[in-house]
């Protein structure tokens, strides 16, 4: 099973409702944050936009993934993107993990702008 979500609203501690199979060993959870600085310079929060409609995803031999992307102006400590992959062993999860995050940031059309303090 695969969902997709994208949302202004803030998605710290987001938890996803979704069922678990009983041949599933693994549940790997990865919570993105806004630093305090980007590219050399402080800011105060990114602003991440996105043509809606474009978003799309590729399942990577996994029981199970879920993503919620925030978009819009996100203060730093707060979320970007959670992202919930299952699998039945761990190392299935943490490689599907990485290829999906570097397959997101490469093709998904989001990009962000800094707010400087």
């Amino acid at each position: 099973m695969v969902s997709v979500s994208i949302t202004r609203e803030r998605i710290d501690g987001w938890t996803f409702d979704v069922p678990h199979s009983p041949e599933e060993g693994a549940d790997l959870v990865l919570t993105e944050l806004v630093r305090d600085s980007e590219k050399g310079g402080k800011i105060s929060a990114l602003v991440y936009e996105h043509y809606e409609g474009m978003v799309a995803i590729e399942k990577f031999g996994i029981t199970g993934l879920h993503c919620i992307r925030r978009i819009g102006p996100i203060p730093v400590g707060e979320a970007v993107i959670v992202v919930l992959v299952r699998s039945k062993h761990r190392n299935e999860a943490f490689s599907a993990m990485s290829r999906f995050m570097d397959e997101l940031k490469k093709s998904v059309p989001i990009w962000k702008v800094r707010c400087l303090k």
